[in-house]
């Protein structure tokens, strides 16, 4: 009987959580695919509230210049530093005080890390950025990418470590050239996992990013990506469904269904590189 009602429980917890992800999901669709157009992707957020013909693509391009450059940043520095904690450091001093911070820091909100690039990038520059705001998603990236990186090693077998230092091979070629190979596609899917955690981060890119209806002229002077507020999708969809403008609300909606989209596509993508991981 007990058994019986912990089954019931679950089901019904299991189809409730379902149920609610999609209705969440049926009302961006319902909402948001009237503003998915060619111009949606190819002509900037329109600055007279009345328009039909405008689009997020500035904001979509933004988008994915901050989170690329915050992917360059974050995904290296965090693969090198799992492959310390799994290969190097493990159970020492620094490696077991590298994993609690790693630890706190990816519990710590989203909001707390912008407030932090803002100030000491921000504040000190005077002015926003692209580069702050990338620079606050990497910090969100970076202990995802290291503490996926120290799992996906770990599971490596130890024979195979072995066999390469028999063969006279030093310790950092077996590590790369042996240990993460066999673990390649799950760094991929790390990798792939840390990108998809900060895909719709609106709370850092308020205090870093900020947002703009212009294209992003370069990567320095006013409108660059270093100089000044570089438009993206999260902000914008912010600003726009904010407003008593229903074509300004339309293109929050279709912003939302961009994000939604991209989010699970990445994260199908990421199962079929799982899955394919372990037929290899």
């Amino acid at each position: 009987m007990v058994d019986l009602v912990v089954k019931v429980l679950s089901w019904i917890a299991a189809w409730a959580g379902i149920a609610v992800m999609a209705f969440v999901v049926y009302e961006v669709v319902r909402r948001g695919i009237g503003a998915i157009s060619w111009e949606f992707f190819t002509k900037s957020t329109p600055l007279d509230p009345t328009a039909t013909d405008g689009g997020l693509a500035n904001a979509i391009v933004g988008t994915l210049v901050i989170t690329g450059v915050a992917a360059l940043i974050a995904i290296p520095a965090g693969f090198f530093g799992g492959i310390y904690l799994a290969e190097f450091g493990r159970n020492g001093r620094v490696a077991t005080s590298v994993r609690m911070i790693a630890n706190v820091v990816m519990g710590v909100p989203s909001v707390i890390v912008g407030v932090f690039a803002f100030a000491i990038i921000v504040k000190p520059l005077g002015h926003y950025s692209g580069f702050a705001g990338s620079v606050a998603l990497a910090f969100i990236m970076l202990p995802v990418m290291a503490r996926t990186t120290e799992d996906i090693l770990n599971l490596v077998p130890n024979e195979l470590r072995e066999s390469g230092l028999a063969m006279g091979a030093p310790r950092w070629k077996v590590t790369l050239g042996v240990v993460t190979r066999a673990a390649r596609s799950g760094l991929i899917t790390g990798a792939t996992l840390a990108i998809v955690r900060v895909a719709g981060e609106t709370a850092p890119l308020l205090f870093t990013a900020l947002s703009s209806p212009y294209w992003m002229t370069g990567l320095f002077g006013p409108g660059g990506f270093f100089g000044g507020p570089v438009s993206n999708l999260t902000k914008t969809m912010w600003d726009l469904s904010g407003t008593p403008y229903p074509a300004w609300q339309s293109l929050a909606w279709g912003g939302a269904l961009v994000i939604i989209a991209a989010v699970l596509g990445m994260n199908i993508l990421v199962r079929l590189l799982f899955q394919r991981g372990k037929e290899w």
